[in-house]
């Protein structure tokens, strides 16, 4: 069993924001046919600001811990500042992840694009430039 760390295994055992947002100005949903792991990511937005981030995974407990910290790490953020949030920083926050479990960041990162992109379509006719969520995550 790969080592994770306390901040890993805090976020594994008690994730922050679990849950639906019923009423989601935008939902991500993001699956990975390799592992096996599916994030749904749903934010509320006003003036800008994400005012609420929930998430539901099915899947590791990477997979949960990498869902609880990027809620934590983008909710207050204007879509601007939580679309600089990379995988590598939801890694950082957690004090790193095993090489192999590498992939549920990314997978977190894709659900929050897909959440945004999302919500730019609802409310703009226009997704997020550029989106394309990753067709598979290889482990690392």
């Amino acid at each position: 069993m790969p080592a994770y760390s306390e901040k890993v295994m805090d976020h594994f055992k008690n994730p922050r924001n679990v849950g639906e947002i019923p009423d989601a100005d935008g939902i991500g949903h993001i699956g990975n046919p390799v592992c096996g792991d599916i994030m749904e990511l749903y934010i509320k937005v006003k003036d800008n600001v994400l005012t609420d981030v929930k998430f539901k995974t099915f899947g590791c407990g990477a997979a949960i811990a990498t869902s609880s910290m990027i809620t934590e790490l983008v909710k207050g953020k204007t879509l601007d500042e939580a679309l600089k949030i990379s995988n590598r920083a939801v890694v950082e926050a957690l004090d790193g992840l095993p090489p192999a479990k590498l992939h549920c960041s990314v997978l977190a990162e894709d659900a929050l694009k897909g959440a945004i992109d999302d919500y730019l379509k609802k409310s703009t006719g226009k997704g997020l430039p550029g989106f394309k969520p990753h067709e598979e995550h290889p482990p690392k």
